[in-house]
């Protein structure tokens, strides 16, 4: 039995969603309220029997580790180790003698951290300066020290190192966990004389830590963070999510600031959907681990030159990252520290009314470039048409086209010349149409539904099966909703045994289990006549939905057709296309 099995044959999931979920029992199975949805009517299900989650109103479903990815945010690795705690399995026995030695350093490096992180928490209380500075200078309540486990690491260079020693751990633990290095071949705190603000994951585990300097020294750097470890990677650690991902949940976006000790005012001020990236700039990773929480991202840099040029660099990265990136203007203060503590009304005005990153960088670009000069108008054109092109909706892009048009007191024509793309971004658009029409998200999931419930029918019903006529494949998404069609498709006039049509079924996962479960629940209790005119409709709606996307991506095609034969061979596509919706 592997890791996987063994959590699920210990955990039953209707109990690890209950963590989340309010459960009511119906029938067989168990209903609630979607955690992602505003629903008044329970949509959301929970199949002890099939031990598999669906939740019809955003469409979302799997079995407990992907329920758990879902709500906590986590990679599937990270949610394994979570449901393995909780059940008692020790993930160990199931690695490889490199991997178990590669956990064991990881173990012990965690073990160090969450106990370095407790001397750091006393050693603050010990120290007047230290406490004086969080309690009155930064204005942090003492429960605040508490929650954000907030220390102090002593002056003396080996003080942590020390403490650890007498804790069993070796001099190359130490080291291993971030905590110290060596000098002249005796160990040496890597932290002294600075406050103590913990990094943990999403589990709330110490992974890391950023220490802030007490005192002002020449040539030292005010804050310095722990380098890259076995526990932390600077380039995906976001400070404060472990805090604040029930938050951005509710609110609906999250904001990033520029320190942390920022992220902890506005947690103590009430505004937490706030989190920081860890001592380093921005990265693509760091974007998308909190687009796993929201797409609306809200950026708060100091308004200083170097907060200006991040706050640059993020928005090409959001682009690629498909988040949508807004922009807070701090207005009477330098940072948000600063302007709640005139009044956290102002911040949460500040949040309300960030700018969408596009619109941010016009206004910017526009006090730069002289738009009344050619060389003015060039640079400024240049600018910002790197950014719109990474746009993905073309109405956006001409939204903003007419924007810079209007600006530089330019002709539309002339702009879109300039806007069109290269052979080479041609040749990247073509490979994305093909692999992806680029679909809003509500047509792509409507698209999935009809699929999910026509076939949950074909299967579960074979009399309604000769509604398979005319249908292809292609009609179907890749991946287990195609697979099945053909299954059903290719399966016997007879009825097989039930073990040899399970047998077809199980490279499928999860996916035959969701489907069974919808027809249970939607059409199980229909007669036979109501069930066929409920697939005809389907199969229909599933017809029109097919030819739409398919003219969506030839459309884009079209634009940037090679030459008159290629666009006639999309033109002769197109009446196909029409020739298969007049047939219905």
């Amino acid at each position: 039995m592997d890791a996987v099995s063994e959590v699920k044959s210990r955990l039953n999931i209707e109990d690890v969603v209950g963590q989340y979920v309010q459960l009511k029992r119906s029938g067989r199975n168990f209903k609630g309220l979607s955690p992602w949805t505003n629903e008044k009517t329970p949509s959301f299900m929970v199949s002890p029997e099939k031990q598999i989650w669906h939740d019809f109103s955003s469409g979302k479903g799997g079995d407990m580790f992907s329920f758990v990815m879902e709500v906590e945010g986590l990679d599937f690795k990270a949610a394994l180790e979570m449901l393995a705690r909780q059940a008692g399995v020790d993930m160990d026995q199931y690695k490889s003698a490199s991997a178990k030695v590669s956990g064991q350093f990881k173990a012990r490096a965690q073990s160090a951290l969450e106990l370095a992180a407790k001397f750091y928490q006393k050693q603050l209380t010990a120290n007047q300066t230290a406490l004086k500075y969080l309690l009155k200078d930064r204005g942090f309540s003492k429960q605040t020290l508490i929650t954000w486990q907030l220390g102090y690491s002593p002056n003396t260079g080996h003080a942590v190192s020390d403490f650890l020693t007498k804790k069993g751990f070796s001099a190359d633990e130490i080291k291993r966990a971030g905590l110290s290095f060596m000098r002249s071949a005796q160990p040496a705190d890597m932290f002294r004389g600075r406050i103590m603000i913990p990094l943990c994951d999403e589990n709330s585990q110490v992974v890391g830590f950023t220490a802030r300097l007490l005192a002002d020294e020449p040539d030292a750097p005010k804050y310095i963070n722990t380098p890259q470890t076995v526990t932390y990677d600077k380039g995906r650690q976001v400070f404060g999510l472990h805090l604040a991902k029930e938050a951005i949940r509710k609110e609906g976006c999250v904001v990033v600031a520029e320190g942390n000790l920022d992220v902890i005012a506005s947690h103590q001020a009430g505004v937490a959907n706030v989190v920081a990236s860890a001592g380093t700039a921005m990265t693509e990773m760091h974007l998308k681990q909190l687009k796993r929480f929201t797409s609306d991202i809200r950026l708060s840099f100091d308004a200083d030159s170097a907060g200006i040029a991040a706050t640059e660099r993020v928005i090409p990265l959001a682009q690629k990252a498909e988040v949508n990136l807004r922009i807070i203007a701090i207005k009477g203060a330098k940072d948000p520290d600063e302007l709640i503590k005139k009044d956290v009304k102002l911040w949460k005005s500040a949040i309300d009314s960030a700018v969408y990153a596009p619109d941010w960088l016009i206004d910017r670009y526009k006090s730069e470039f002289d738009l009344k000069s050619a060389m003015g108008k060039r640079g400024f054109t240049d600018a910002l048409l790197n950014i719109i092109r990474r746009l993905r909706d073309p109405v956006e892009q001409e939204h903003y086209l007419k924007i810079i048009a209007k600006l530089t007191d330019t002709t539309l024509t002339s702009v879109q010349a300039k806007f069109a793309p290269t052979e080479a971004s041609e040749a990247t658009r073509l490979r994305k149409i093909k692999i992806d029409p680029a679909l809003p998200d509500r047509a792509a999931l409507e698209y999935q539904r009809l699929q999910d419930h026509f076939l949950a029918m074909m299967l579960s019903q074979p009399k309604l099966r000769p509604l398979l006529a005319g249908l292809r494949k292609d009609f179907f998404n890749e991946g287990p909703p195609r697979q099945l069609f053909e299954l059903i498709k290719k399966a016997p006039p007879q009825p097989e045994s039930p073990s040899k049509a399970a047998a077809k079924l199980d490279n499928l996962g999860d996916y035959v289990k969701i489907i069974k479960l919808q027809f249970e629940e939607l059409y199980q209790d229909l007669p036979f006549g109501d069930l066929k005119d409920q697939a005809t409709r389907l199969k229909t709606r599933l017809l029109d939905a097919y030819v739409k996307i398919q003219k969506r991506s030839l459309a884009q095609t079209m634009k940037v057709a090679k030459n008159e034969t290629h666009l006639k061979e999309l033109i002769h596509k197109v009446n196909k296309l029409n020739e298969l919706i007049s047939k219905q």
